[in-house]
């Protein structure tokens, strides 16, 4: 099993409630396949570098998860298959990265932090 990263964005003409059930749809499809979903992060709306199928916005969000690799196929075709997902991108975790995130969830500063003026 491999730790990955999932961003999502989503079409920014979901309801909050559509939002939320499309984040515990692909978490219960993560935990359906054996993996184990390790933190998730809302970013919520945000602007688009470049319009995509003529949207500026996007709802925004990430969860790490470690799964087996061959179910990286798997996720991928559903996230293919819907409407809402207007981009998403698969990041595999080195375990530099499994260690900031994990510190980063526990409220642990790592000191690469801007400071706040």
């Amino acid at each position: 099993m491999s730790n990955y990263e999932l961003m999502v964005i989503f079409t920014p003409v979901l309801s909050e409630e559509e939002f939320k059930t499309a984040q515990k749809k692909y978490e219960a499809l993560v935990k359906e396949h054996g993996g184990e979903v390790l933190g998730t992060n809302p970013w919520g709306l945000k602007s688009l570098a470049y319009p995509v199928a003529k949207k500026t916005t996007g709802l925004y969000w990430i969860m790490e998860y470690k799964a087996p690799t061959s179910f990286n196929e798997k996720l991928k075709i559903q996230l293919l298959r819907d409407e809402s997902v207007m981009r998403h991108m698969f990041t595999v975790l080195d375990k530099y990265a499994v260690e900031y995130n994990a510190k980063k969830r526990s409220g642990v500063h790592s000191g690469t932090e801007k400071a706040e003026a």
